[in-house]
């Protein structure tokens, strides 16, 4: 692909193009170097109006949510940054309720509002970091549930248009989709979730009990969320902690002492002690426990 002329982006995209911009504010992780440019998406319609645009002018670009499940590098990303900032939401009630929602919008204000609705079904979701998009993709889970097990359909941005992908057709497995295992060409602009009647003191309790088990296990701070996949009737987390890695640290990036599968932003960390870590992590575990770890998150940018 391509990079497009500064005179050409400017003329395409106008006020919504900015020129070298810092990731880090845009990660959960706090990390990552600059974008040469980024572009707001502020509903579906932009976004697949700029989507569009750019595959026409055969040019790279990357997509960013919410950014807790990626690792941005020190030298950050070429070309473009599609920024998502498209995040209506619409519930359908009735007998068989739903909720659709743009890709840009943040899970766990869906589960939020789900609850005061009196609805139930998403209040797994309710502090799960990260966008409908970016769950949608990875097929993100917690609490036994997952977006598998929820989801009605996802509508995709293809070069053959707009189209409506069924829950099947997304081929869901662990932390994992047909998009994202084979990178196809597409991207998620909305998805439709199936909810159920509840009340709103049942669907926020339920919400409440998960909150308390995950401050329980999951530590604060500046993370990408789950480094690493769970291997096959095992956890990473413990894995990471028999092989004694539980607090080390390479500058101020930390496995946090609370969960061996978190990395902790300690301040002003470097994308590059944070792959220094995963590198230790691996290694190690691959030498105490035989298990080769494979990364939940995705890295992204020049390496």
């Amino acid at each position: 692909m391509t990079a497009l002329p500064l005179d050409f982006l400017r003329a395409t995209f106008g006020e919504r193009l900015h020129k070298d911009v810092s990731l880090a504010p845009y990660t959960s992780a706090r990390i990552g170097g600059p974008a040469d440019f980024l572009i707001d998406a502020r509903t579906s319609d932009e976004l697949a109006d700029i989507v569009v645009k750019l595959w026409a002018a055969k040019n790279n670009f990357v997509i960013l949510g919410g950014g807790s499940n990626v690792l941005v590098s020190d030298k950050g990303i070429r070309g473009i940054v599609v920024l998502n900032r498209a995040k209506e939401i619409r519930f359908n009630l009735g007998d068989q309720p739903s909720v659709w929602c743009e890709s840009g919008a943040v899970l766990s204000s869906v589960a939020h509002r789900a609850a005061a609705f009196a609805l139930g079904g998403l209040e797994w979701a309710a502090n799960v970091p990260g966008t409908v998009g970016g769950a949608v993709y990875g097929n993100a889970g917690a609490f036994g549930s997952d977006v598998a097990h929820d989801l009605i359909r996802a509508e995709l941005l293809e070069e053959s248009g707009r189209n409506w992908w069924s829950v099947e057709k997304m081929e869901y497995g662990y932390r994992s989709s047909v998009l994202k295992k084979d990178h196809q060409k597409a991207v998620i602009l909305a998805a439709e979730f199936r909810l159920f009647n509840s009340t709103k003191s049942e669907a926020q309790s339920k919400i409440e009990q998960f909150s308390a088990k995950r401050k329980t296990t999951q530590p604060p701070g500046a993370s990408m969320g789950s480094m690493f996949k769970n291997p096959e009737s095992d956890h990473a987390g413990r894995l990471i902690e028999a092989a004694g890695l539980k607090g080390m640290r390479i500058g101020n990036a930390e496995i946090s002492p609370v969960h061996g599968n978190f990395f902790i932003n300690k301040g002003d960390t470097k994308a590059a002690d944070v792959k220094a870590l995963i590198e230790l992590v691996k290694k190690t575990v691959k030498e105490n426990s035989g298990v080769d770890l494979e990364l939940e998150i995705e890295l992204l940018g020049e390496w």
